[in-house]
């Protein structure tokens, strides 16, 4: 990564925050909002439909729910982990040390070795290494649900994540939040839009945030910059440019341990690592430019460059896992630990183009989306151990590196070296054109049919040996939907489609694993009542996917893709207003998703069996959220109640182990005390809830937080 681009490596959280306040002028701050209906016109991008075509919703056949900004903020939505918890369709996975973000999308995670990919406005954007992202610089999210490999190439089946990012705007002004809360938490956001001229406009977003946590000796440290720049290059054609930047200090800490299956052995702020290992870093710097050009009223033209560079280094202290090396397994109180030094690397870069048009022959008419992409995708992962002998040999505490996990000492040995365990580069690249056609074949059918056929090559060089891994794959993705529109706030619809993924590693023989395949059928009905205002969606869905990555059976120590797994489920989204001034959010899921055949798991090479639940993916799972718009002194109040239920969980993949369901809520209340400063105040997890959010084995267990509380002030200008 180019550290001299921002200079913010080595800066502290309020040099963070002088940076982004200082970015508009004096002059600036004091001019009042001006509209331009001119600029608006081109400067006011609708980045929510990137690379997806202009639909209606009742006329798109997949389920897609939209969180805008004012649901994110009614929730308190300030990281995207809280954001996703607004869908019942999406479940919380293994979120490695709290290091980056990780969710299953109606029962599938993909790679849990590495962070879920999400989009950003289209592109595939969250790939790498940048920590958990926080919800600064974004307008909306959205749950694009169902396979995309039509239009996207690689990915989940079921579904993927989109983030729109907040872009300039044809007016002059801004707004500083200033926060604070619960465990010394403190932060800022400001965000400021400038109009230059009928032809120019730049907005810059900025955060800073500093907080101690419920979690013994833990701590934080994160700040980001989000500038964009819109310019209007001629009467048809807009050019944007978005930069990211972000820096976080945050140490690697795997949560609490279960023993003798009793979760509440140990207090949920217990920290079972080192504080001595100091904070793990985790950056990212990235460039998105997109063009769009108009050529008529029927045809358009979008095309983007996204490059995204992250990097992870730091030392951590965490439990071992390896049974045969673990004394909490024989004493029920001396942990065994392992030390861990990771410096993680990944590079992103992807050009996209595509163009959009609406034909029609006779009195049938054709939106028509063709495109075509490339990207390159570099993983450079330097990864070292040190870890303590088997029990059989008798080793001491000190090799251990035992703690008390009733009465913890920490510094109480000199902390190891880790040694060279994993040293490897993997490339991925790939070339993909793609097609669509919506098809209008009456007042009432919509056909819907598109494809993408791409050609994907795969290198992994394992610098520990010298070793050079490739293969070279083609893929066609089809996918197919009808609609019909019973009346304009009725219509049915049905889609199929498949989809794949490239796995990273090698198999016993040195040979890449053939990539992850699925398919999915889904069929849904959409509504909209109360005049539009409310709206609604149900559907029912049926996924299958097989080359899951399992334990090698003959050769211990490695895998093959040889695992196959179904979900099914129901979901209900409804979300808008109920009557005037009252908004509510609702979303349900009902999840079946197991595995369909016997095989090793791929990480402690412990029988699964067919039938088996997938990990950290509830049966049931629902958010809803009311909020009431009124007066108090002739000033607007809002304030509203939301809550989360999360149903029971397989913990660990071979022992049946069980995360306890929970039901979490909140309470919020936004006061305008004037024109130009609004006060803010919200308590999450209300009646403090002890819970559980995920976990990867019995003895890394991430609870959730206690009751918390933050008071805001809100200022525009």
């Amino acid at each position: 990564m180019n550290r001299c681009v921002l200079q913010l490596r080595r800066a502290s959280l309020r040099a963070a925050v002088m940076m982004s306040i200082a970015c508009p002028s004096a002059s600036l701050l004091a001019q009042a909002p001006t509209q331009s209906p001119a600029i608006e016109e081109v400067l006011v991008i609708d980045s929510s439909r990137a690379y997806r075509g202009n639909f209606a919703p009742l006329e798109t056949p997949a389920a897609d729910l939209v969180i805008d900004a004012q649901t994110l903020r009614d929730a308190g939505a300030l990281d995207l982990s809280k954001a996703l918890d607004l869908s019942s369709s999406v479940a919380r996975q293994n979120n490695f040390g709290g290091l980056w973000n990780s969710f299953a999308i109606r029962g599938f995670a993909g790679d849990e070795n590495l962070p879920s990919n999400y989009l950003v406005n289209g592109f595939n954007a969250g790939r790498g290494f940048a920590g958990p992202r926080d919800m600064a610089g974004i307008e909306a999210v959205e749950v694009l649900k169902g396979p995309r490999a039509a239009l996207f190439g690689r990915g989940e089946p079921g579904g993927s994540i989109n983030l729109v990012t907040k872009r300039p705007r044809a007016e002059t002004g801004g707004e500083l939040n200033l926060s604070a809360g619960r465990w010394d938490t403190v932060r800022g956001d400001l965000d400021w839009n400038q109009q230059v001229n009928e032809a120019l406009a730049y907005r810059v977003v900025g955060y800073a945030e500093e907080a101690d946590s419920f979690r013994d000796t833990v701590s934080t440290e994160r700040h980001g910059l989000f500038p964009s720049v819109a310019l209007k290059a001629g009467d048809n054609t807009t050019v944007v440019y978005e930069l990211e930047y972000s820096r976080q200090e945050l140490p690697f800490d795997r949560g609490i341990v279960s023993v003798n299956g009793r979760l509440d052995a140990i207090p949920p702020s217990r920290f079972l690592g080192e504080p001595g290992d100091g904070p793990m870093n985790a950056e990212a710097l990235g460039h998105q430019v997109e063009l769009r050009h108009r050529f008529s009223e029927s045809w358009s033209l979008l095309t983007g460059f996204n490059q995204r560079d992250t990097e992870l280094n730091g030392f951590s202290t965490e439990a071992e896992l390896t049974t045969n090396r673990q004394q909490l397994l024989r004493d029920g109180r001396t942990l065994t630990r392992q030390r861990r030094s990771r410096q993680y690397d990944a590079d992103y870069r992807i050009l996209r183009a595509e163009l959009n048009g609406d034909l029609s022959f006779g009195d049938i008419r054709h939106r028509v989306i063709l495109g075509a992409d490339s990207d390159s995708f570099e993983i450079d992962q330097v990864f070292l151990r040190a870890r303590a002998p088997a029990l059989s040999s008798n080793p001491t505490r000190t090799q251990l590196q035992a703690i008390d996990i009733f009465a913890p000492l920490y510094g109480q040995y000199v902390l190891p070296t880790p040694t060279p365990l994993t040293n490897r580069v993997e490339t991925q690249e790939a070339t993909g054109l793609y097609v669509q056609d919506q098809i209008s074949l009456s007042p009432q059918w919509e056909l819907r049919m598109g494809g993408r056929f791409d050609n994907f090559e795969q290198e992994i060089f394992n610098r520990a040996n010298n070793t050079r891994t490739q293969q070279d794959d083609e893929r066609f993705s089809p996918q197919v939907g009808l609609v019909f529109a019973a009346n304009d706030a009725l219509s049915f619809y049905g889609v199929y489609g498949e989809g794949f993924r490239a796995l990273s590693g090698t198999d016993f023989a040195g040979k890449a694993f053939d990539p992850n395949t699925s398919d999915a059928l889904e069929l849904g009905v959409k509504f909209q009542i109360n005049d539009g205002r409310l709206s609604g969606n149900l559907s029912v869905y049926s996924i299958d996917q097989e080359n899951i990555l399992a334990s090698d059976p003959l050769n211990a120590g490695f895998q093959v893709a040889a695992g196959a797994a179904g979900s099914q489920g129901v979901e209900l989204d409804l979300e808008g207003e109920l009557m005037p001034g009252l908004h509510a959010w609702f979303s349900y899921s009902y999840i079946d998703a197991e595995m369909d055949n016997n095989l090793l798991d791929a990480n402690f090479a412990l029988p699964i069996r067919s039938g088996d639940r997938l990990i950290n993916v509830p049966r049931h799972t629902m958010s809803a959220q009311l909020v009431k718009e009124t007066t108090l002194a002739s000033r607007p109040l809002r304030f509203g109640a939301g809550v989360n239920f999360v149903g029971e969980r397989l913990g660990e993949v071979a022992t049946q182990f069980e995360l306890p369901d929970y039901t979490l809520a909140r309470v919020f209340a936004d006061y305008n005390v004037s024109d130009a400063l609004s006060l803010r105040a919200e308590i999450d997890n209300l009646f403090d809830e002890e819970y559980y959010t995920n976990s990867f084995s019995t003895l890394w267990v991430q609870p959730g937080t206690p009751r918390s509380y933050r008071v805001s002030a809100n200022v525009r200008f």
